[in-house]
């Protein structure tokens, strides 16, 4: 009888959970969430890995959009801008339709790092500030929308194709995890409880495992920046983990 009940409740909690509300996912992001590199972004980029990861953890059914686009950075999702964030609404309007809970996937920051991508290099602060108009736009627009907010992941100090950044940008990069851990303490002291982190492991994870990028040829020799096919999935897992957290 107890090994009855035990199961039955198990069968309930596992239940509430797959029989929850489907996914409906917008990524936000550059070139790494676009799929630079990648034979067929529409299938390998991390977005489409995430998605299909979520899915067998929980049994939900998970869709999306990719808004991620190479170069970008926090300067061009500003809602004030009309490089990207009219097309992010656009996407997440039409997600927004669908039955299911919309979840906004942010992740910017190293383009922002570089010496000559448009608006950077972003120092710190700058930093702070556009992802919190951009967050705060979002929330306007989706008042029940909840959003992740993605930890930036290492590249290579050598990195120099159409965009410096080398050890300088890097630097710089590492300073954006702090500006990102102040918006979510900025989010809980205003009692706005949608806002979440993603995985930090991300970084030093690519920075031991930098064969998970495609080795690309730049003005400083061979550099690692964008994440390989096996790489997408293994940055889909860390992606997955921020948002596996608020189910």
């Amino acid at each position: 009888m107890r090994k009855t009940l035990i199961s039955l409740l198990l069968l309930f909690i596992t239940g509430t959970v797959i029989g929850a509300d489907d996914l409906n996912i917008v990524f936000i992001g550059n070139s790494i969430t676009y799929g630079a590199t990648l034979e067929d972004p529409a299938t390998e980029a991390t977005p489409v890995k995430v998605c299909k990861y979520i899915e067998q953890q929980t049994g939900r059914n998970v869709n999306y959009r990719n808004c991620g686009v190479g170069g970008m950075t926090t300067v061009d999702f500003l809602p004030a801008s009309t490089h990207q964030f009219p097309n992010v609404i656009k996407n997440a309007d039409e997600m927004s339709k669908l039955k299911g809970k919309l979840i906004f996937s942010i992740s910017l920051g190293t383009n922002d790092s570089s010496d000559d991508c448009f608006g950077s290099p972003v120092v710190p602060a700058q930093y702070y500030t556009n992802m919190q108009v951009i967050i705060d736009e979002l929330l306007r627009h989706y008042p029940k929308a909840l959003v992740v907010v993605q930890y930036p992941i290492w590249y290579s100090p050598n990195t120099y194709n159409g965009a410096r950044y080398m050890q300088k940008g890097l630097n710089r990069l590492q300073t954006y995890p702090e500006m990102i851990d102040r918006l979510m303490e900025h989010y809980a002291q205003a009692g706005k409880s949608q806002v979440f982190p993603g995985s930090k492991r991300g970084y030093d994870f690519f920075k031991e495992n930098y064969k998970l990028f495609t080795a690309e040829k730049g003005n400083a020799g061979i550099f690692y920046l964008h994440p390989n096919k096996d790489g997408a999935v293994e940055l889909g897992k860390i992606w997955s983990e921020g948002i596996l957290k608020i189910l």
